[in-house]
């Protein structure tokens, strides 16, 4: 997975969960609303703000998942090819080296 997508889902699940804190303070302070409308509103809000944080939460233990399956996979070629990864990473430095230097 690119840095820049888990840049985004990490923002999305940030914002998604500001949302919902937001939802909820907003409920709290219409609490003493008592007319029928308000509290069919609140009712559907609610149930709203907790589809939200299931959704949520699946959102980040998927994300846990896919990185945790990530680094197991970067661990076993690692494993498996050290030279190919010292190569590798020899190549990156001196390609950054080099980028560093032109500054």
């Amino acid at each position: 997975m690119s840095e820049a997508l888990q840049i985004s889902k990490e923002k999305l699940i940030s914002d998604l969960s500001q949302g919902v804190a937001d939802s909820e303070e907003l409920l709290k302070l219409t609490a003493d609303e008592v007319s029928a409308s308000a509290v069919e509103l609140r009712k559907r809000v609610m149930d709203r703000i907790q589809q939200a944080k299931s959704e949520l939460h699946h959102l980040q233990q998927a994300t846990v998942e896919k990185a945790k399956a990530a680094g197991h996979a970067t661990d076993e070629f690692v494993h498996e090819n050290p030279w190919k990864s010292i190569g590798i990473a020899a190549g990156l430095g001196l390609v950054v080296g080099l980028l560093i230097s032109r500054r």
